[in-house]
């Protein structure tokens, strides 16, 4: 492909993406691999122009953008080198018009911004968002130690314990020690998101809200694969993901159990008043992980967070009956949203008198609330709140 070319497939790409975020429908990354699928011309020197000019351009719009011809016209305004790839030539855009307007630049809609700046997070801190994130890797200490797994590359350590860093793009699911389990793909404020649970062997732990399971397997290596571990959530899909990942770390005591939303407690009926701990990676708005999608921002809107929010809401609830007396809640969401994060924790404790905070006394982020946050400018992860607190024993 042409350079001119590989901009107007982007662009195509984009009215794609602009559709299905108006429609919510398939997200970015799906429909850029659905395109990859069915233009097998495009060599892999092309796939990865095309993945740049797309997601560059997706980061360079604030709003979404009217097309996917504006979003590229408006990333022609910050790289260099685009605007003359208009050049009408066979398979690439046509010239740019004098009348034309690029979309609109910025971190997101304004109303989002607005919503940033009564959470405390502007300037810099709002602009990180939009920034590229590494790949964070966490060794599994049931099969290796940071100090001896052998890797093809070495990584930058860092604060947390099992934590390595590589740059965006290092193609880790092709080494031999990540097929066989020995690290697992995980953001460095996720894995301390897993710390604040303070998972012990022997110990009762539900994952309410499990996924596809990358926080489970966290909590089974913490547990040494002793005690009793509960992977439940409504999605069936993702879940499915888990037991194989669970066979190739290692982790042989995950239990998991498929939820009905709306009736998740009589799911989890038999494990009322017994847990230990319950770890809450709630649904959320995805602030936080804008870094890694940041399409996200275009399919934001206030109806959703409201929905999100009364999730949050009946999540904590649903926890405070599932632990003991003395047990503890780890409430953790991938957003910077007030709304989502201290708001949530801090109508609980005051609706719940018997509940208090405890402190998170880490060598990282910062308190905010009644939890800790954790934000890709100061802290250089994913955006996070992370809350404990324990019932009265």
């Amino acid at each position: 492909m042409t350079p001119s070319a590989r901009v107007q497939s982007a662009i195509e790409i984009l009215d794609t993406i602009v559709e299905a975020a108006e429609a919510n429908a398939a997200p970015a990354d799906r429909i850029v691999a659905e395109w990859m699928r069915s233009h097998r011309f495009a060599g892999s020197k092309d796939r990865r122009a095309l993945r740049e000019l797309v997601y560059g351009a997706i980061r360079a719009c604030g709003p979404v953008p009217a097309n996917g011809r504006a979003a590229m016209l408006r990333y022609a305004q910050v790289e260099p080198g685009i605007a003359e790839l208009f050049d009408g030539s066979n398979y690439g855009p046509p010239a740019i018009g004098k009348n034309e307007t690029p979309a609109l630049g910025g971190v997101a809609a304004p109303w989002v911004v607005k919503h940033l700046g009564k959470s405390w997070v502007s300037g810099d801190e709002a602009e990180a968002l939009l920034g590229r994130a590494p790949l964070d890797l966490r060794v599994n200490t049931l099969k290796a130690s940071r100090d001896t797994v052998a890797l093809p590359e070495q990584g930058e350590e860092l604060i947390g314990p099992n934590a390595l860093r590589y740059p965006a793009g290092t193609n880790v699911d092709q080494w031999a020690a990540y097929r066989e389990g020995l690290v697992e793909i995980q953001d460095h404020g996720s894995q301390w998101a897993c710390a604040a649970v303070n998972a012990k062997p022997g110990e009762t732990i539900v994952d309410l809200c499990a996924g596809a399971g990358g926080k489970t397997l966290s909590l089974a290596a913490m547990m040494e694969n002793r005690g009793t571990l509960i992977a439940s959530d409504t999605d069936k899909r993702r879940m499915g993901n888990l037991p194989p990942r669970a066979e190739r770390a290692g982790a042989a005591m995950i239990e998991t159990i498929l939820l009905d939303p709306g009736k998740e407690l009589e799911a989890l009926d038999a494990l009322k008043g017994t847990a230990d701990a319950v770890l809450i990676d709630a649904p959320c708005s995805g602030a936080g992980t804008w870094r890694r999608n940041p399409e996200a921002r275009w399919r934001l809107n206030k109806p959703e967070m409201l929905r999100v929010g009364e999730i949050q809401t009946r999540l904590l609830k649903i926890a405070a009956e599932l632990v003991k007396p003395g047990g503890r809640i780890t409430y953790v969401v991938c957003s910077l949203f007030d709304e989502e994060g201290k708001d949530q924790i801090g109508s609980f404790l005051a609706a719940n008198k018997g509940w208090e905070a405890q402190s998170l006394d880490w060598p990282i982020g910062r308190s905010h609330g009644d939890g800790t946050r954790l934000t890709p400018f100061h802290d250089g992860t994913d955006g996070f709140f992370i809350a404990s607190i324990a019932s009265a024993c």
